[in-house]
This record gives structure tokens, C-alpha cells and sequence, in this order.
């Protein structure tokens, strides 16, 4: 009996740390740009008060497709005070957009996100956003 209730409490805990886990999931806005396209932004704190950060899109054309042509897609993170920072190239599991259509990045940053934009682009080591907004989390 006593081992019962030592299960029941332990799968109690873990019910309730799932229930309140700090993750959110928000989605990107119909585009003009790539209007097919679809996807959402999972974020979550971990321990160490960083943000894990997981971007899913669907339907994006291949930036070589789009006007003006571009390379590749880059993330955008906009901080409250809304300073930008470049977290890194949209990837698709093939390398290229033309089989999958699909894209993704997972990162890790220590800056609390207010939301995130894709830009096309023709470098993904910009400091700036230069390209297109192809997909944003924020309304206008």
C-alpha cells in the first residue's frame, strides 16, 4: 500500500509539471508573400532561464522563387524593447526548399522573445534584416 501511494504522488508531480510547463506555441500569420505557407513558434525556459526556441513552417516556396530572388530564409527574435536579433537560417531537412517544401530551426537564446519574423535573404550572417518579411508572429 505504501509503495501505491508513492506511485500515485510521483505520477501526480509529474501531471502537474506538464500541466504548468513555461512552453508556448504561437503561430505565424497568413502571408501576401508565400500566402501557403503555414508554421508556428514553440518556445520554452529551461532551467537555466534560457529560451528554447523550435520553428516549424510548411508550404514555404523556395526563396529562389520569390521577387526579388533569394538565397535563404533567415529568423528574426524581437526583444520587448524591440531590438532584433538574428537566431539563424530557416533549413530544410533536404538543404533545399524545392523537394519538402518544409523548413525548421531549433535554437537556444538567452533573450526573452516578444515575437519572431522570417525574412528572404541573400546571407544568413546579417546583422540587420535587409530581405522581404515572408512570415511574422506579430499582428500589424
Amino acid at each position: 500500500m505504501k509503495n501505491l501511494k508513492s506511485v500515485i504522488l510521483l505520477l501526480s508531480i509529474c501531471f502537474v509539471c506538464t500541466l504548468f510547463s513555461c512552453s508556448t506555441t504561437t503561430k505565424f500569420l497568413n502571408s501576401s508573400v508565400v500566402p501557403a505557407a503555414k508554421g508556428s513558434v514553440k518556445v520554452s525556459k529551461d532551467d537555466n532561464n534560457n529560451y528554447a526556441v523550435k520553428i516549424q513552417v510548411t508550404n514555404l516556396a523556395e526563396p529562389s522563387r520569390l521577387q526579388p530572388k533569394k538565397k535563404l530564409y533567415v529568423v528574426w527574435l524581437v526583444l520587448k524593447n524591440q531590438i532584433t536579433k538574428n537566431i539563424g537560417q530557416l533549413r530544410s531537412s533536404s538543404g533545399f526548399f524545392s523537394s519538402s517544401l518544409e523548413g525548421e530551426l531549433n535554437t537556444v537564446t538567452p533573450f526573452e522573445p516578444d515575437y519572431f519574423f522570417i525574412t528572404a535573404e541573400d546571407s544568413s550572417d546579417i546583422q540587420y534584416p535587409v530581405g522581404t518579411v515572408v512570415l511574422t508572429t506579430k499582428p500589424n
